[in-house]
């Protein structure tokens, strides 16, 4: 029955559901998972490395994490084409604000601004989802540190904690047991790499399979995002306990 109106993005079938937006939250379900938590002086992102390859250059190279303005920061999920032009339409309509008021955008205003463009490809004929979804990480003067998630049907909401991607019900059962509110950016480092470590498809935590970002505020008082180097993830990781250090040879 169904096949009559899935085809089309515009058709809604006879329970009220569109399949197109339904088919493109399957394929971020596919994809390697991203998390982000807030923190009471912070917010931390962290995401699973789907491409481990030794021939890729990774230190110019970015799969998760992606900087959108000095203040504002997202991790992706999904289809890293589309993610890609959302990202720079994302960057321009940071630009243009700031242009225009000389002051940095409101992040739900930016996140807003993004999600009705998604919201379009669901709309008009002709068009598909962008299977994609984000984290968003920011700070702004008018409600501090912020997180929010959006979704291919252009949806969004903010967050002290979320989870998407591959085992995102899993990542959530457990952020919703251990998250507390009043916990520093150390100790929401330490619950990402938890959680990631018991919902990933690997069976080992490593440095080349992660991704980690934290955006916060300097003494000075500006904004800084700061992504972790290999060397950095594997300090932590071996301080928090999640993978062991490696043996010496002798």
């Amino acid at each position: 029955m169904s096949r009559r109106y899935d085809s089309r993005t515009t058709i809604f079938s006879p329970e009220g559901r569109l399949y197109q937006v339904e088919y493109a939250m399957e394929a971020i379900g596919n994809a390697g998972s991203a998390i982000g938590i807030l923190a009471k002086d912070g917010v931390v992102l962290i995401g699973e490395k789907k491409v481990t390859s030794k021939l890729l250059q990774t230190s110019t190279s970015a799969e998760k994490m992606y900087k959108i303005d000095d203040h504002v920061a997202c991790a992706v999920a999904g289809i890293m084409s589309d993610a890609n032009i959302l990202i720079n339409t994302a960057r321009v309509q940071a630009q243009r604000y700031t242009f225009m008021y000389q002051e940095p955008m409101p992040v739900e205003q930016l996140v807003q601004s993004l999600c009705d463009t998604k919201q379009g490809y669901t709309q008009f004929g002709g068009l598909r989802p962008f299977g994609v979804s984000f984290l968003f990480a920011g700070w702004d003067k008018n409600h501090g540190f912020q997180l929010y998630m959006s979704d291919p049907s252009g949806n969004y909401g903010g967050w002290k904690a979320a989870a998407v991607g591959a085992n995102n019900q899993a990542a959530q059962s457990i952020l919703k047991q251990d998250y507390k509110d009043d916990a520093s950016r150390e100790e929401v480092v330490e619950l990402a790499l938890k959680v990631l470590s018991k919902t990933m498809d690997s069976t080992s935590l490593t440095s080349e399979k992660l991704e980690l970002a934290e955006v916060f505020l300097t003494p000075s008082g500006s904004v800084q995002y700061h992504v972790h180097s290999p060397e950095s993830l594997t300090k932590l990781l071996v301080k928090h306990g999640v993978t062991q250090p490696a043996a010496e040879t002798s």
